[in-house]
């Protein structure tokens, strides 16, 4: 049974009916105590990191001790943003601290540091030449290292991203991303897990990944 965390910001409907369409049971617990009759954790999200803080002291500790006991963990969006130690969107609240590492704004003058040109298209740029945020729309994965969460995805695979912070590129980072910088798109340290993007809206890649998600908590 999986436990789709619901504090007001994800999106719910399209996670659930993602994971319908792979035949995964899914609950959605209504208190902490309930996460430990699953089996696996969805923290899904969208918006300002601020919208973590409703998850509160028991909600986390409950987190903490399925995650201590085995079992897989998947963020998407927010929901892996708070994976981290914090996020520079929401200073006054702090992540699990699974990983280590602070969300920071996509800045939009940013250009690839070690050639000084640009490394988006035209298209991310708005008419005055600034690089558009919130990053918005598809983009490309580049694999960092091997990963359960992205097994059988190709380099270069295309999936859709809504945010304005992001993840650094740490050594939990196993598909990076670049949208004027190089951001972390997934991260995975044992059976935790994150990414940036959305699978429920990701097409054929998104479920890909949910299935690999899926044959972790198996």
């Amino acid at each position: 049974m999986i436990a789709l965390i619901d504090y007001g910001a994800g999106n719910l409907t399209s996670v659930r009916k993602a994971l319908a369409y792979l035949g995964a049971p899914v609950t959605t617990p209504a208190t902490p105590a309930e996460l430990a009759a699953t089996d696996g954790l969805i923290i899904p999200g969208v918006g300002n990191f601020e919208v973590t803080a409703a998850l509160g002291p028991d909600w986390r500790a409950a987190i903490l001790e399925q995650v201590d006991r085995q079992r897989p963990l998947l963020g998407i969006c927010v929901g892996m943003q708070w994976l981290f130690e914090g996020s520079d969107e929401a200073p006054g609240h702090p992540g699990l601290a699974l990983m280590p590492g602070i969300c920071r704004l996509i800045p939009s003058d940013s250009t690839d540091h070690q050639t000084g040109d640009a490394t988006t298209s035209e298209a991310d740029h708005d008419p005055s030449g600034r690089l558009k945020v919130p990053h918005v729309g598809w983009n490309s994965l580049r694999m960092t290292t091997s990963s359960w969460l992205l097994d059988g995805v190709d380099e270069g695979a295309q999936v859709y991203f809504t945010h304005s912070f992001a993840a650094p590129v740490t050594a939990d980072c196993v598909g990076a991303t670049r949208h004027g910088i190089e951001f972390a798109a997934a991260v995975e340290r044992d059976h935790i897990s994150g990414v940036q993007f959305h699978p429920e809206k990701s097409s054929d890649v998104g479920l890909q990944i949910l299935r690999n998600f899926l044959r972790r908590v198996a």
